[in-house]
């Protein structure tokens, strides 16, 4: 019975997609990220970093869309050790899958699942970079949750905070996890119809 109640859910909302709206888009921004850190013995500060990337805006109902995303995102976080300060730069593909609810003015807010695949990981101080991706995890997972604007041209602008569920360190030190407030402007092409 769950099985088929699975493939009727599956089918009715492949069907109600085709059905509808869908704005495509490019978006982009700044990040503040850091990261949620147990120990005590040395200080986090954010880094600032980019978001590129592309959009499918689907239109569900008048008041709800889905909202799937494909981000490159710079992320990761400052650290001073022993008075030594270091530069761990994470960059990820994430995939936000953003249910939005939209208020007739233009004002939508969103929320939703995003799943990241890390890409690169260094860690700088002073010049000397080193490669830690091993240190990392290959996938991360967050929960957005974010407001928007859309204004009449296309162009919008946007702001979120993605929590990071998972822990990304492979080492035993406690969980780390990412910590990223976005903000940046979006552009939705002229619609198109199924």
């Amino acid at each position: 019975m769950k099985k088929v109640f699975l493939l009727l859910t599956l089918v009715s909302g492949s069907l109600l997609l085709r059905a509808q709206q869908v704005d495509l888009g490019l978006k982009g921004g700044l990040n503040v990220a850091t990261i949620s850190y147990p120990s005590t013995n040395s200080s986090v500060d954010p880094l600032i970093s980019v978001n590129l990337g592309g959009l499918a805006h689907i239109h569900l109902s008048k008041e709800f869309a889905l909202q799937p995303e494909l981000l490159f995102s710079g992320q990761g976080y400052k650290q001073t050790i022993s008075n030594v300060k270091y530069k761990t730069n994470l960059n990820y593909v994430q995939l936000p899958i953003l249910l939005q609810y939209m208020i007739g003015t233009g004002f939508r807010i969103e929320t939703g699942p995003q799943f990241g695949a890390l890409l690169s990981a260094k860690s700088k101080s002073g010049d000397v970079s080193v490669d830690v991706k091993d240190q990392y995890k290959k996938i991360d997972a967050a929960w957005v949750f974010g407001a928007g604007y859309l204004i009449k041209n296309g162009f919008g602008i946007d702001a979120r905070y993605n929590l990071g569920l998972g822990k990304i360190n492979n080492n035993n030190d406690g969980k780390i996890s990412n910590r990223v407030f976005a903000v940046g402007i979006f552009y939705q092409f002229k619609e198109m119809h199924h």
